[in-house]
């Protein structure tokens, strides 16, 4: 049985959500901390060529403190906090949920094409999660949703190896739904709930990363789907993580990176009033 869902969503996108997407791939990357640090320092090293050197040297100092505060201070717990905070773990005592939305970004679809299977590079979570949860309540339906991310990309989507590794956890291939059109989570929770297709009464998780879970909600709320949030993922133990500072440099960048990366997602939904709140909540 093939789970790929096509003909729903054929239809050409609204160009504002074409725009949208653009300018998150483009400009969003580029205000990355390491992005912008690097271009900073790239520029002030261009500058000292120029009559401009003063302010060369001062952009290529600042770049330098400032990846250096990104990649070893506690920055990056501090971002993370108040979002990973922001809903608390699931209450199994309220029964058994009806299904799941697994929301993608652990599968690398182009290395899976080239390597012949599913290749699981970030948030394992996601799907490990998923995965004991279809075990411990086997009428629980799940819909994966996640097509590519990628500015230019190939025919490739997370979604078409997301069912095979699902089975490979011993999931019957019966239970699982994929989507593969969407590339972003706004487009996850439109396209999921026209999957799903949730009827009155009926729980649903989102599986995510906690880091992602506001952001999520907020546009699962818009479009209409009450989800019950399964958050996943952590990347900060507690508040004693507020004053750890990192000694691998890399780990430090890719928190304040991905911490960044959502608060710039937030206030972005959020004035252009994708979402209703600017950090979305428990309601």
């Amino acid at each position: 049985m093939d789970t790929r869902v096509r003909p729903a969503y054929d239809a050409p996108r609204h160009p504002g959500i074409v725009v949208f997407f653009i300018l998150s791939k483009t400009l969003g990357v580029l205000l990355l901390p390491i992005n912008f640090l690097i271009g900073v320092g790239l520029l002030g090293a261009i500058l000292l060529a120029t009559r401009l050197a003063r302010l060369g040297r001062r952009l290529l100092i600042a770049s330098i403190v400032l990846l250096a505060i990104s990649a070893f201070s506690p920055l990056g717990y501090w971002l993370l906090y108040p979002l990973e905070q922001r809903f608390p773990p699931w209450d199994a005592a309220r029964g058994e949920p009806d299904g799941m939305i697994v929301l993608g970004a652990s599968i690398d679809s182009d290395l899976s094409v080239a390597h012949g299977g599913a290749v699981v590079r970030s948030t394992p979570d996601r799907v490990i999660a998923a995965a004991a949860l279809a075990h411990r309540y086997p009428n629980a339906r799940i819909v994966f949703t996640g097509g590519s991310p990628n500015l230019i990309s190939n025919d490739a989507r997370e979604a078409d190896y997301a069912g095979a590794l699902f089975e490979s956890l011993g999931i019957a291939k019966a239970r699982i739904t994929v989507e593969r059109r969407s590339r972003n989570t706004q487009e996850n929770a439109e396209f999921a709930k026209a999957v799903a297709a949730p009827k009155p009464g009926e729980r649903w998780l989102l599986v995510t990363s906690a880091f992602h879970m506001p952001r999520s909600v907020g546009l699962f709320r818009k479009a209409g789907f009450a989800v019950e949030p399964y958050p996943v993922d952590w990347r900060v133990g507690g508040r004693s993580d507020l004053l750890l500072f990192s000694a691998v440099g890399l780990d430090g960048l890719a928190r304040t990176d991905i911490a960044i990366r959502e608060w710039i997602g937030l206030f972005a939904y959020r004035a252009t009033g994708k979402i209703d709140a600017w950090l979305p909540g428990p309601e």
